[in-house]
């Protein structure tokens, strides 16, 4: 009997054992600062920053896209240094409401041919207004009125003024 008590208490001492030891583990891992952490890229997520092309590469195919497309008065913003979200701004117009849409599909096209696949649109149904968002690159493609109205290259080309002292 004493023999069956004794292998009960030290496979319980053992089961304590491993559960400590998996205590210590998970609170080491919690406790590292972050510095001491070092991050390793799996393949998926290489193989996704080596599918997504540069700004200047997504740039350059949207500013091709608009040529064809026939877009009126494309002006391109640089925001590098300027803002975290994005490395540069396309604003154009085209003549109507069908126009826009027809410019903002075809743009759409080519970034997803380039491979860039998280691309949100914004404002496709009405056409008055419609924003494009591939990350790199951000375009605006207006009515006419509509960008005379809102006038964004006027807020983002605008060097900010001094501070006033009180």
């Amino acid at each position: 009997m004493r023999s069956i008590a004794s292998g009960r208490r030290d496979s319980v001492l053992a089961i304590q054992r491993k559960e400590w030891s998996l205590a210590t583990s998970v609170l080491s891992k919690s406790v590292l600062p972050k510095a001491a952490k070092t991050t390793r890229k799996t393949s998926t997520q290489a193989a996704a920053l080596k599918a997504q092309p540069d700004a200047d590469k997504t740039l350059n195919m949207i500013l091709s896209r608009l040529d064809d497309m026939k877009a009126e008065e494309t002006v391109t913003i640089d925001l590098r240094g300027k803002s975290a979200f994005s490395d540069y701004m396309i604003v154009t117009s085209g003549r109507v409401n069908r126009h826009v849409g027809a410019i903002a599909e075809n743009v759409a096209k080519g970034l997803k041919e380039t491979g860039i696949k998280s691309i949100h649109i914004e404002g496709l149904p009405n056409c008055d207004w419609v924003l494009i968002d591939s990350g790199d690159v951000i375009v605006h493609v207006f009515r006419p009125e509509v960008r005379e109205f809102y006038n964004l290259e006027r807020l983002w080309t605008q060097k900010p003024a001094a501070a006033k002292a009180i």
